[in-house]
This record gives structure tokens, C-alpha cells and sequence, in this order.
């Protein structure tokens, strides 16, 4: 991964954040237009196989579902099981989790007592959910331990963890790895592989984007950088090369193949006070595995699960305003299917991946295109159906919606009387 640099020099280099853009190198590929549709062609011809991955890998994604690569993965995973640094950004849905994951594992050889490789994450329930894709992976690889650290939960617990059963993979949130590699009870000399999920979401908050940076330093100089998100600005691409060594970057930067393939949406207007009326209704009317319905607010999430569950419906909520385990516990039982209905602040908008979830409804409109993005993300996933439904009541609303049609080149419709099940139900 290049020569090791002064340590001064480097630091120096991190802590400057504001630099020009920089040109687009060689190792940029843009996955869009006419040159992606044809490879989309041979990506369906070509399955996991072809990466040469371990047999125990590929006998963990068959027993997942998964067929064949997404164009992500295609483009990513070669590079990925090579060592290569990789900054990647494409749409919700399309398997970015399973690049790191299945590139991450492809290379460890866990030493006992070591940590091999490090995930860093923005939220909790990304950091549990990610931990738990490493687990599924690693079903048929049981020497490597993985673990999750996040705060909320008492560190003394995560100290014994780490003292008893030293995991290889690390997935946590900055705050708490930050707390206990400076304790010196997470030891990062042996780091092989350093990952940032919604990488844009860390580096975009100077706090967090300072931990992470302090985290980094405890690291050694010589491993691989993977950074992943669905939405990263032209701004924060020279923030993220900091951290690497000439990467190979994937931007699916045609933004109109950022909203997602399979997924039928509409829009409702209608005043507030007809919200309700028109949720139940839809509710009643819909064919739906699994729902979610965002919310703008704490309030508005708990009072509007309230009223689900007094009307009959199998609902239940998740806000910041919720305790750390209850979030987690909630999330789990949605996530097993316990429930069929999750109201949700936008707490639940990026990264949460939850299978059954086949229709979003955003009961409030999101507050920008990228949110809703990021929303509606939740349906549809990996390419399957989905069908997302907005509520706009207001003038802001609409020109939310507006924004959300140009930027994503879509056409947005009313939602008509009848929809046809077909169009969003998998068959």
C-alpha cells in the first residue's frame, strides 16, 4: 500500500481539510450511462464464483439468496479481495455492506488475541446491523470472531469482551472505539483493514470526523481503506482520499440511477388533518410483508404508533428519544418480523436493511432529496419491489418533491384509485 510516510507529515496532511477539489484519476470508474448497461449484461452471466472467493464464503451467500453480483459488487470485490483502497458510492439497496464484508473476510487469516480489521459506523443500529452481516458471512468461517462496540451499553462489558475473547472483526461507532483503544483495552496495532460505512455521515461532522481521524492514527500506515456511501458529495470526496493511497473510486454519479430499479412511487396531497384517515385507509387497502412510515419528529412517532395500535394494527415505533437497548430490541423484533408496521424518524433512514420491508410511507415529507433517498431506500432492496407513497400537505412539501423529481430524473405520480399489487408485490 505505498511507502510509509513521516508521521508528522501525515497527521499534518489529515488535519488539512480544505483543499481543492482534485482531478479524477484513472482509478475512477463511473458507473452510469451506456458502458454500465452492458455490463450489466455480463454481471447477470457471471456469479460470485467468479471472484474466486473462499468455497466457505460462497456456501455462506447461497444459503443468503444471493444469485448474482449486483453491478456494485462487480465492480468493487475484484479490486477489494486484491487490497486495493476503494471509495465507492452507489444507491441504497444495492449490496454495498456485502463488498466489505465478503472482501474482508476473503482476506483474513485471524491471528488469535488480534484485531484484523475495523468498521466504523455513524449510528448504533448500523453498527449492530453491520456486525450481523459479518456473522452471516462468516457462518462456515468459525475461527473468526466478530463484535460490535457502540455506546449506551456499560464499557466495562465491552473491556471483558475484548480481555476474554478478543474478536478480528471490530464494528463499532467512533465514540465508544475511540474510548476504549485510548484506554488501551482495544489494541489497533494490527488493523489489516480499515472501513467506513456512510462514510459522508462521519466526515461531514467535524466531532465525529476528529475521532475518526484520531482512530486512524492508532492504526498502522500499512493497510487497506474501504469508504462506502450512497450519497457523497463532491465536497467530502478530497476529505475521504486523506485517508487513502491512490484508491479506486466507484461514483455512480448519473444521479438518476440513484433512485431505485423496481420501485413504484406516488404521491398523496391532502391536508394534515387528513393524514390519518388516509394512512388507515391505505393500511387497510395495501398488500404489505413489512411497512415503514417516517415520521418528522419524536412526537409525531410516538403519537402516531399510539393511534396504529389503538386502531388494530401491528405497529410499533423507533425515535432517539427511546433508551439504546429499546431501540435495539425493537428494531430487532422488526427485523425478525414480530411486527409488520415500524413508525421511524429518520434515525432509521440510512443503511437499515430489513428484507420483508416492501412499502415506505412517508407520512411527513423528508426534509431534502437526499433524505429521501435514503427513505424510500428501505423499500425495494437489491433490486426486488417496492412501492413508496408520499403525503404532501404543503407548499414546502411540494417543492421537496420537485427537488426529488429533477434531481432524480422520475416522475412522480398521484396515486391512482386501484394499484395494481403486481407492480410492487414479489411474485
Amino acid at each position: 500500500m505505498g511507502e510509509t510516510r513521516d508521521n508528522d507529515a501525515y497527521e499534518e496532511e489529515l488535519l488539512d481539510y480544505e483543499e481543492e477539489e482534485e482531478k479524477v484519476p484513472d482509478s475512477v470508474t463511473k458507473v452510469n450511462g451506456e458502458s454500465a448497461k452492458k455490463g450489466y449484461v455480463g454481471i447477470h452471466s457471471s456469479g460470485f464464483r467468479d471472484f474466486l472467493l473462499k468455497p466457505e464464503l460462497l456456501r455462506a451467500i447461497v444459503d443468503s439468496g444471493f444469485e448474482h453480483p449486483s453491478e456494485v459488487q462487480h465492480e468493487c470485490i475484484p479490486q477489494a479481495i486484491l487490497g486495493m483502497d476503494v471509495i465507492c458510492q452507489a444507491k441504497s439497496g444495492m449490496g454495498k455492506t456485502a463488498v466489505f464484508v465478503l472482501s474482508t473476510l476473503q482476506q483474513i487469516e485471524p491471528t488469535s488475541g488480534q484485531v484484523i480489521a475495523l468498521v466504523l459506523c455513524h449510528t448504533r443500529e448500523l453498527a449492530y446491523q453491520i456486525c450481523h452481516e459479518f456473522e452471516r458471512f462468516s457462518t462456515y468461517l468459525p475461527d473468526i470472531k466478530v463484535a460490535v462496540f457502540y455506546g449506551g451499553v456499560h464499557i466495562k462489558t465491552h473491556k471483558d469482551l475484548l480481555k476474554n475473547e478478543c474478536p478480528h472483526v471490530v464494528v463499532g461507532t467512533p465514540g465508544r472505539i475511540l474510548a476504549l483503544a485510548r484506554d488501551k483495552e482495544l489494541s489497533l496495532k494490527n488493523v489489516r483493514h480499515f472501513i467506513l460505512d456512510e462514510c459522508d455521515k462521519m466526515l461531514e461532522s467535524l466531532d465525529m470526523r476528529r475521532d475518526v481521524q484520531e482512530i486512524f492514527k492508532m492504526t498502522p500506515h500499512d493497510k487497506q481503506v474501504m469508504m462506502f456511501s450512497a450519497t457523497l458529495s463532491k465536497e467530502i470526496r478530497p476529505v475521504c482520499k486523506k485517508f487513502m493511497q491512490d484508491p479506486m473510486e466507484i461514483y455512480v454519479d448519473d444521479e438518476a440511477k440513484l433512485t431505485l430499479h423496481g420501485l413504484v412511487q406516488h404521491y398523496i396531497k391532502l391536508t394534515e388533518l387528513e393524514k390519518n384517515r388516509k394512512l388507515n385507509d391505505l393500511l387497510d387497502a395495501l398488500d404489505f410483508n413489512q411497512v415503514v412510515i417516517f415520521v418528522k419528529s419524536v412526537n409525531r412517532a410516538a403519537e402516531l404508533n399510539k393511534l396504529l395500535v389503538e386502531c388494530n394494527f401491528p405497529s410499533i415505533c423507533i425515535h432517539s428519544g427511546m433508551s439504546q437497548e429499546e431501540r435495539l430490541t425493537r428494531y430487532k423484533g422488526f427485523k425478525e418480523g414480530h411486527k409488520r408496521i415500524l413508525v421511524a424518524t429518520d434515525l432509521v433512514g440510512r443503511g437499515i436493511d430489513i428484507e420483508r420491508v416492501n412499502i415506505v410511507i412517508n407520512y411527513d415529507m423528508p426534509d431534502s432529496a437526499d433524505t429521501y433517498l435514503h427513505r424510500v431506500g428501505r423499500a425495494g432492496r437489491f433490486g426486488t419491489k417496492g412501492l413508496a407513497i408520499t403525503f404532501v400537505s404543503s407548499a414546502s412539501d411540494s417543492d421537496v418533491l420537485n427537488q426529488v423529481q429533477e434531481r432524480f430524473e422520475v416522475d412522480i405520480k398521484e396515486l391512482p384509485e386501484q394499484i395494481d399489487t403486481s407492480t410492487y408485490m414479489p411474485s
